[in-house]
C-alpha cells in the first residue's frame, strides 16, 4: 500500500475513533437525582439571617446584618419528588442595616419579582435560590455613586446547602451571582459576578414546635 492510502486509511480510521468515542460520550446517561420530601407539608417557613449577609462586587463588599424572607412547603403531594429536588415560592428577601467597605458609602438593597428555593436531599442536602431577573439592586450614595444589579439578563441559580435542624440552616458559602454594575468613580465597573456569603436559619411559623426538614 502506498505511503498516501496508508496515510489516508490511517486518517479515517483515527476520525472513526473520534467519532465512536463522541457518541459513546454523548450516551452516557446522566446521573439520576434522588427523591426529595419537604415537611411538615403546607406549613409556612421563615427564613432569618444568621450573623450576616455579605456581597462582594470587585473591591468592594457589602455588609447586611438583617435578612428576611418568607415562604410556604408545598401540600402534599407536591412536597416530595421521587426523582429530583422540590421547590418552593418565597418572598424577595429584604435586606437592611448595611454598610459598605468604601469610607463615606452608604449601600441600599431592594429586592423584587419572583423568588424560589428548591430542595434536593443527599449528603449534603442542597439548596439553590433562584433570583428573577433583577430581583435585587444595591445602590450607593455618598462618595460614590453605584447601581449593582444581580441577574442582569436572566434568572439567576444561586448554590447553598441545607442542613437539618432546630431549626434548620440554609448556607451560602462563596456563591458566585451575576452581576452588572454602572457608575462612575470608585463603582467595580468590570465586575461581572459578586460572592455572596450568608447563613439563615429556617423556622417553622404555622407550628414552631415543628421543624422544616428536608429527607428522601
Amino acid at each position: 500500500m502506498s505511503r498516501t492510502r496508508t496515510a489516508l486509511a490511517l486518517g479515517t480510521a483515527a476520525a472513526g475513533a473520534i467519532a465512536l468515542a463522541s457518541v459513546t460520550a454523548s450516551a452516557a446517561p446522566a446521573p439520576v437525582a434522588g427523591s426529595t420530601t419537604v415537611t411538615p407539608a403546607g406549613h409556612d417557613f421563615k427564613a432569618v439571617l444568621s450573623g450576616k449577609a455579605t456581597l462582594k462586587a470587585g473591591s468592594v463588599t457589602v455588609t447586611c446584618t438583617v435578612s428576611v424572607s418568607t415562604g410556604t412547603v408545598p401540600a402534599a403531594p407536591g412536597n416530595s419528588n421521587p426523582a429530583g429536588p422540590v421547590s418552593s415560592p418565597i418572598s424577595p428577601p429584604t435586606y437592611s442595616s448595611c454598610t459598605s467597605s468604601m469610607p463615606g458609602v452608604t449601600p441600599t438593597v431592594t429586592t423584587s419579582g419572583a423568588w424560589a428555593v428548591s430542595m434536593q436531599d443527599g449528603a449534603p442536602i442542597t439548596a439553590t435560590m433562584t433570583v428573577p431577573t433583577g430581583g435585587l439592586v444595591l445602590k450607593t450614595t455618598g462618595l460614590a455613586s453605584c447601581t449593582v444589579t444581580a441577574a442582569p439578563t436572566a434568572p439567576a441559580n444561586v448554590a447553598g446547602t441545607w442542613a437539618n435542624g432546630s431549626p434548620s440552616s440554609l448556607t451560602f458559602t462563596n456563591a458566585s451571582v451575576p452581576v452588572k454594575v454602572t457608575g462612575g468613580f470608585g463603582c467595580p465597573t468590570s465586575a461581572t459576578a459578586s460572592i455572596f456569603n450568608a447563613v439563615y436559619k429556617v423556622s417553622d411559623v404555622t407550628d414552631p414546635a415543628q421543624n422544616i426538614t428536608v429527607g428522601p
